[in-house]
């Protein structure tokens, strides 16, 4: 059974690898003809945009490899069904029951690929790609709004104009209230930098204090200034929650929990984060059934067609589930969970149909 195992094994990742291979490929074309309309935008050149085009690989790998292990699967199992290996190993005393678990393990293998692509590679490269860009095209990070950037630290609220690609942030003005809602002083900085250990050095700094004695205004060449506003929190302007590292999402549904603001976004990222490992191997299980067929069944290839639709039905399935967890505020965890859990019933009960006929 074990060299059964290992010949699966071989035969699905062979597949899946040159799947992702082809694709990463696709999305690379892809990338390459949207950059083309920034080339030539001040110091951005071919050159600048084939760095930013390879940076953006590992954010693809993340996306597509769940595709390419359910298509790989798919296609890898059908050969052998066609050419009636899949037979004989079913002769030897192999079950159904037995080649999901194969692939089950295969799976957690692949799925602790993409957890460690997802959690160490994908946000930095994501997030290096943004700023090279930026850098390179002499733009700014965010401005949200025609005022620039707001938010909520506590009891003071913080305005940036601009957020350059480097964390140095431009135009700032903090207001801050007192327990009763009276702003208590505004201070107003032309530029700060990020100095380490939650805190920013402030330069041609100018602060008004609002009392019972009138309004008092000081000057500053230089002012450190501690905050919750991290780098961290500013590159969650760089990259979508999806790809955003779990620690990443944690610290920011922290922050947002702690200033009363609504984070359902980043906590069904951070949900689906916890549950990824678990994607793939039951996308592998789903397309078992389809290609489970006999050889020379009439409309084979319809099914195996359907196969690769209900595997991307459930990445589908996944983003409406999210869009209505936003719009009714649903708890993140069932938002997260419950695709999962409808495909995991209906690849068990594929095979269970199958391990019948």
């Amino acid at each position: 059974m074990r060299l059964l195992a290992r010949y699966l094994a071989q035969q699905v990742l062979a597949a899946t690898g040159f799947l992702l291979l082809a694709l990463l490929v696709l999305f690379a074309f892809f990338d390459v003809m949207q950059e083309l309309g920034s080339v030539g935008r001040n110091n951005y050149g071919l050159a600048q945009a084939a760095v930013v085009v390879l940076l953006s690989l590992p954010g693809h790998l993340y996306e597509i490899l769940p595709v390419a292990a359910l298509i790989g699967t798919l296609f890898a199992l059908s050969r052998l069904v066609g050419n009636s290996e899949y037979a004989v190993m079913r002769v030897s005393g192999l079950s159904n029951w037995r080649v999901a678990g194969y692939f089950a393990v295969i799976g957690v293998m692949l799925s602790l690929v993409l957890l460690l692509v997802g959690e160490y590679v994908t946000p930095w490269s994501d997030q290096t790609a943004q700023r090279y860009k930026l850098s390179a095209t002499r733009s700014v990070v965010a401005q949200q709004f025609r005022s620039g950037l707001w938010i909520k630290d506590g009891t003071a609220f913080i305005n940036v104009r601009e957020v350059m690609p480097d964390n140095t942030l431009r135009g700032i003005e903090i207001y801050a209230f007192d327990a009763e809602g009276r702003l208590g002083w505004m201070r107003a900085a032309e530029q700060a930098s990020w100095r380490g250990n939650q805190t920013w050095r402030l330069q041609q700094v100018v602060e008004t204090r609002f009392d019972a004695e009138g309004v008092r205004a000081d000057r500053r060449e230089q002012q450190d200034w501690q905050s919750v506003l991290t780098p961290d929190i500013l590159g969650v302007l760089l990259v979508a929650p999806e790809k955003m590292s779990a620690r990443t999402l944690w610290r920011y549904v922290a922050h947002l929990r702690e200033n009363n603001q609504k984070a359902t976004r980043y906590e069904i990222a951070l949900w689906s984060k916890f549950l990824n490992p678990f994607v793939i191997p039951i996308m592998m299980l789903v397309v078992m059934p389809f290609a489970l067929q006999a050889p020379r069944a009439r409309g084979t290839s319809g099914k195996v067609f359907l196969g690769i639709l209900a595997g991307l039905g459930f990445h589908l399935l996944s983003r409406l589930f999210g869009h209505l967890g936003l719009l009714n505020d649903w708890p993140p965890v069932v938002v997260a969970l419950l695709p999962l859990l409808i495909f995991l019933a209906i690849a068990l009960a594929g095979i269970r149909w199958v391990e019948r006929r």
